[in-house]
Parts: C-alpha cells; structure tokens; sequence
C-alpha cells in the first residue's frame, strides 16, 4: 500500500467545505420555511400545514446528521493530517478510512433528504394538477 501524506486528507478540504456549505444552505431554507409554516398555521389550523410541519422536521433532522457527519468527516481529516505530521502512519490510515465512511455516511443522508424533499414536491404537483 502506498504511504499516506499528507496532500491525500487535505484534498478532502474544499470538497467537505462546499459540502458542508450545500447543507448549512438548506437548513436556513427549511428554516425559513418552518417560519412560514408556524406563521401559516396559526392563521389557520390546516391539516395540510401540520404534515407538511412534519415533513420538514424530518428532513431537518436529516439535514443536522448529514452536517454532523460531515463536521466528523472533517475533524478527522485534520486529525489524520496531525497523526502524519507525529509519524503515527498506521493510525492515520484507519483514521482517514473512518473520516471516509463518515462522508459517505452523510452523502447517504442527503440522498435519503433528497428523496423525502421530491415526494414532498410531487404532493403539491398533484393538488395542481387535480385541480
């Protein structure tokens, strides 16, 4: 196997951060339409308020496990650069491999997000299109 060092964890940097930027991006969106939503129902306590309350809070939940992975992602890309930099290369390697899992782990939750946010869209293209 070839050596690990450490230009290969620092590569992850930019990709994490725009990542990262992406998710923070969608949370102030859910935010702001949770703050719609409350506004919403209190004028009128509609069904259709509270379900879609309850879709953004999941996909609120997901959005805060895909930052937090992705976060973990990152603290142990740093971590793995420090463990090279104290020559501590066999530990940097299992390090790095988690810091990859926990990426992938979160870009598996933005799938999920993506997926729970176009059947949330296909809902209100049917009430369009049935009316």
């Amino acid at each position: 196997m070839e050596q690990l060092t450490l230009t290969t964890p620092a590569l992850l940097f930019s990709a994490i951060s725009l990542i990262m930027l992406a998710y923070t991006n969608r949370f102030l969106a859910y935010a702001a339409v949770v703050r719609n939503l409350h506004d919403k129902y209190l004028e009128k306590k509609d069904i259709q308020i509270i379900k879609q309350i309850k879709n953004i809070k999941q996909r609120l939940y997901l959005t805060r496990a895909m930052q937090i992975f992705g976060i973990s992602s990152l603290l142990l890309c740093v971590l793995t650069m420090f463990l090279i930099y104290v020559e501590q290369h066999i530990v940097a390697v299992w390090v790095f491999g988690l810091a990859l899992i926990l990426l992938i782990i979160s870009l598996a939750l933005l799938i999920r997000e993506i997926q729970i946010s176009v059947e949330a869209l296909e809902h209100h293209i049917s009430d369009i299109e049935n009316n």
